[in-house]
């Protein structure tokens, strides 16, 4: 058998990160029974609960494997009572230590709406959206803000007086996430959905704060260099209620850091909550997948969580991989995978709890792969 020419470190994490992870190697496999498949994927443990039962987040051939792979695949991290000495979740170098490690400087959040995906508003399941209005992608800058270590805390006679979190932006962080937006939306075959037109949108609070008056600053800077893009603005409080009373207008959204983390969530419940959230953290040569949901203890070991933000994240990985290594034989796998996520949605053969069903973590899987396999059930 050839050597697969791409390694994929694979790390399940914790709570329902392994249920999740479990459907999605099973759905890779498939995609690799026609043929000798060109990757190879590795699972490694690491996470919370691995630190609470051997004293250390991962091993370290763990960590010398995700350093060294084409691509990470990674479930979720984080578990009740595993804390770092420093207060930081146990876990953290499988994300937030890899995103530095690595300089994943881009979080890349796709939110399309597929036929057959209903959203819980009020309490109840009801399609409020279309396909035709929903299908951007948020860029987030993933390496500094207030995510940087530019923080601590004042304590006298062992009372906390002062606690601080400063935010760092760099002239380099904001020039090459504002970059790859514009070269994104260039790329997209499509644009925004209400009228066709390749925009990016720059998400801030330049009205009150200067280190987004300097992204925005560099967001028309760069935008002279792409004519054909048309530059949309908003003020982060103003966009989360246009963004769910008008979703078609966007197309590309980029926005600094902690304000990319909070409305990619809210963009989540435009795509059917985060069962379907999928996100890629991308540097110059090395990348990491992930569903988006978390570990969510409380579901965990009970067969019952949505995995198709999982079966997202393989698809972006491969289409990532596709396209960094120019490999066209992985671009079609990613719409091969694609095609057939799209078709189970369609039926409504595979709808999870979240979504009002019944269907398990399992059998959503089973579903996927029998349409990869050309079958029905």
């Amino acid at each position: 058998m050839p050597e697969a020419r791409y390694q994929i470190a694979v790390f399940p994490g914790d709570g329902t990160g392994p249920e999740v992870v479990r459907e999605g190697l099973k759905v890779l496999s498939t995609l690799g029974e026609n043929g000798p498949a060109p990757w190879k994927a590795t699972e490694y443990p690491g996470g919370g609960q691995y630190y609470l039962a051997r004293g250390r987040e991962w091993e370290p051939e763990a960590e010398s494997a995700a350093l060294a792979a084409d691509a990470i695949l990674l479930g979720a991290v984080g578990w009740p009572g595993a804390t770092l000495p420093n207060g930081d979740i146990a876990g953290r170098a499988l994300v937030l230590g890899l995103r530095e490690r690595l300089d994943l400087f881009a979080n890349v959040r796709p939110c399309r709406l597929y036929p057959g995906v209903t959203h819980r508003i009020s309490g109840s399941y009801q399609e409020v959206w279309t396909p035709s209005h929903v299908d951007m992608v948020f860029v987030r800058e993933n390496t500094e803000d207030l995510y940087t270590p530019a923080r601590g805390r004042l304590r006298r006679a062992g009372e906390t007086e002062v606690v601080i979190d400063t935010r760092v932006i760099t002239r380099k962080g904001t020039e090459r996430i504002v970059r790859f937006a514009y070269e994104l939306a260039r790329e997209r075959p499509r644009g925004a959905p209400e009228d066709g037109v390749k925009r990016v949108t720059c998400v801030d609070k330049s009205n009150v704060l200067e280190g987004c008056r300097y992204f925005r600053e560099t967001f028309d800077r760069f935008g002279a260099d792409f004519p054909e893009i048309e530059r949309d603005y908003a003020y982060v409080d103003a966009f989360t209620q246009w963004l769910v009373r008008n979703p078609e207008h966007y197309n590309v959204v980029v926005a600094p850091n902690m304000m990319g983390d909070i409305v990619t969530d809210l963009a989540a419940v435009l795509q059917g909550g985060m069962g379907f959230a999928a996100g890629g953290n991308i540097g110059d040569g090395h990348a990491m997948f992930e569903p988006i949901h978390g570990s969510s203890p409380k579901h965990a070991g009970r067969n019952q969580v949505n995995p198709f933000a999982t079966f997202f994240a393989v698809e972006q990985m491969l289409r990532w991989l596709g396209r960094t290594k120019a490999d066209r034989g992985l671009l079609g796998q990613a719409d091969r995978l694609e095609a057939a996520i799209a078709g189970v949605l369609a039926a409504g053969s595979a709808r999870t709890y979240d979504q009002g069903g019944t269907t398990t973590t399992r059998e959503a899987g089973d579903r996927v792969v029998d349409a990869l396999r050309g079958e029905r059930r």
